[in-house]
């Protein structure tokens, strides 16, 4: 997916994170506007010290002037240090908010949204992007405002100490602005080139890392170094090209305010000369003209921070524009206690232009151990992203305990309903840590009493840590049916009323199948449990068995 083209009307959608942090942000401008005010003192008091003290040879005024040019540095670092920090806090703050509301719009889209993006595109634009709307936010946005401030009194103070001068120093002013806004407008689109470089590059990383065993098993290492030479040579080209950009957009305008500062001084030269000002008036002037091309500068040189950020944040509004395919009800109605049926009324559901589900009807009566059958691709796993609301159907209705699924909230749901995947996701902590994923009352011997119901006993007993074992990155370190097992026992753990498990015992042989399947009843005694398999032993325990076909389900039972 490439990056949206950012404007500036981009920075407007920070608002809704703006607002509720704008009093204090008022009390950052005002502290600001101190500081300003006072560092603008400082140029003027060289005025008073030559016109003043030095002609005429006041020595008194001379300390009196010195004195003062102390208190006004110290107040303004003062004042600096102030805004600098109460921004930093604030920015933050704002950032940490973005960033949750980030998470939690991710937490609502389907997986349809992650089979079709990018992994490392995905990844860039959580953490580096977001990273660089931090830096921008805490350092670059902060600059302008000050830069913007100074700018603004110098030229004031100018234009009150000679307005001839003040016409002389500023006339090259809007050529250095016009190269400055075209320089600008072509890093805009460098940067996002260079991003969406940069987004190959990190996709290409993770797809190459996680299937290295492919790559070494076929001896494709000189392949993919030449899949990565060709993805960083498109990178670095951008990146270069951004950069000599970068550098041409501080360089030139420079050069022009450079050459007004020249102006000025050969004009005031001629003014001090024929009487028309004072060495005085022209020393101040200067002064203040120097200090004017620090902020015009700093400005020019922060486009290409400014660029990067709007592009930045153009790339993460993009995300919060994908539209989540479930969403909370205004008003969400409570499941009723006790276990609970699972219902489908008249379903139907398609997949891009494939309809998987046409008219699905069936009712699995609280607390049955119920199978689900069918060939690859017949809508099994669909079943079960329906029963927990991962995805909503075309048409027709799930029901839970006699509910829509639709009028329940999604906390609610998925506290009554779990689901294990086909291929469970661990993370890299213990495994005690992973059965009791955000189960924060979660004791030891409830953890200890789900993986010896889940099978685990035997593993446990062999790992040198127990139950306080790494299982590493997406849970390596254990093989494959061990991590489905550590999955089953972390539903067990949360005693679900619905228990939906997706090829649980896929990986596992047939004396630790039959262990997994008498614990689920052991810990989950009145709990309706929905079983997608191919495994005769565990279809058999079932009371009823559901076949998908063609997008129909046929279903039977068990005396």
């Amino acid at each position: 997916m490439s990056a949206p083209v950012a404007s500036w009307g981009t920075y407007r959608r920070l608002l809704p994170w703006i607002m509720p942090y704008r009093a204090r942000l008022l009390g950052v401008l005002g502290i600001s506007l101190l500081a300003t005010g006072v560092g603008l003192v400082q140029p003027y008091l060289s005025k008073l010290m030559i016109d003043g003290a030095l002609l005429h040879r006041d020595f008194a005024l001379l300390v009196r002037i010195a004195l003062l040019t102390v208190l006004v540095t110290v107040v303004g670092s003062v004042l600096n240090i102030a805004s600098s920090y109460r921004y930093v806090a604030l920015s933050a703050a704002m950032l940490y908010d973005i960033r949750v509301a980030l998470l939690a719009h991710l937490q609502m889209l389907s997986p349809r949204f992650y089979a079709r993006f990018r992994l490392g595109d995905l990844m860039s634009r959580i953490n580096s992007d977001v990273s660089d709307v931090q830096r921008a936010a805490g350092d670059t946005l902060l600059a302008v405002l000050g830069n913007v401030l100074f700018l603004i009194g110098s030229l004031a103070m100018m234009a009150w100490l000679d307005w001839r001068l003040f016409v002389v120093g500023t006339v090259l002013v809007p050529v250095a602005t016009g190269l400055f806004v075209w320089l600008q407008r072509r890093l805009v689109a460098m940067t996002r080139t260079m991003r969406e470089r940069g987004a190959d590059l990190g996709s290409f990383l993770v797809d190459t890392v996680m299937g290295m065993r492919v790559v070494t098993a076929l001896g494709g290492e000189a392949h993919e170094a030449e899949r990565f030479a060709v993805r960083n040579r498109a990178f670095v080209s951008a990146m270069l090209q951004m950069q000599m950009t970068s550098f041409m957009a501080g360089a030139l305008p420079g050069a022009v305010l450079a050459a007004s500062s020249a102006a000025v001084t050969l004009y005031g030269g001629w003014r001090i000369l024929t009487g028309a000002t004072t060495i005085g008036t022209l020393v101040a002037f200067m002064a203040y003209q120097s200090r004017l091309f620090g902020p015009v500068q700093s400005l020019l040189g922060l486009s290409s921070g400014l660029a990067s950020t709007r592009v930045a944040l153009g790339r993460i509004f993009e995300l919060f524009d994908t539209p989540a395919d479930v969403a909370d009800p205004p008003q969400p109605r409570a499941l009723p206690t006790g276990p609970l049926d699972v219902g489908f009324a008249g379903v139907h559901f398609r997949h891009d232009r494939d309809a998987v589900l046409a008219g699905v009807d069936f009712t699995i009566p609280a607390g049955a151990m119920v199978a689900i059958l069918g060939a690859s691709g017949a809508g099994k796993s669909t079943l079960a992203d329906l029963i927990v609301r991962f995805r909503d159907p075309d048409a027709g209705q799930v029901r839970i305990g006699g509910i829509d699924a639709r009028e329940l909230s999604l906390a609610e749901l998925r506290r009554a309903v779990v689901l294990i995947d086909q291929t469970p996701f661990l993370f890299n902590a213990t495994m005690a840590e992973n059965i009791a994923f955000a189960v924060a009352d979660a004791d030891r011997l409830a953890i200890q009493a789900a993986a010896l119901a889940a099978g685990l006993g035997d593993l446990i007993a062999r790992l040198p840590h127990g139950l306080d074992t790494p299982v590493g990155e997406r849970g390596l370190a254990l093989s494959t049916g061990e991590r489905q097992r550590v999955a089953l026992a972390r539903a067990l753990l949360r005693r679900p009323a619905v228990l939906v498990l997706d090829e649980p015992s896929a990986a596992l042989d047939a004396e630790t199948e039959a262990r997994v399947a008498a614990g689920l009843r052991t810990m989950l005694p009145r709990a309706t449990i929905v079983i997608i398999t191919h495994k005769p032993a565990l279809a058999d325990l079932a009371q009823m068995v559901i076949t998908l076909d063609h997008g129909r389900a046929t279903v039977s039972t068990r005396g």
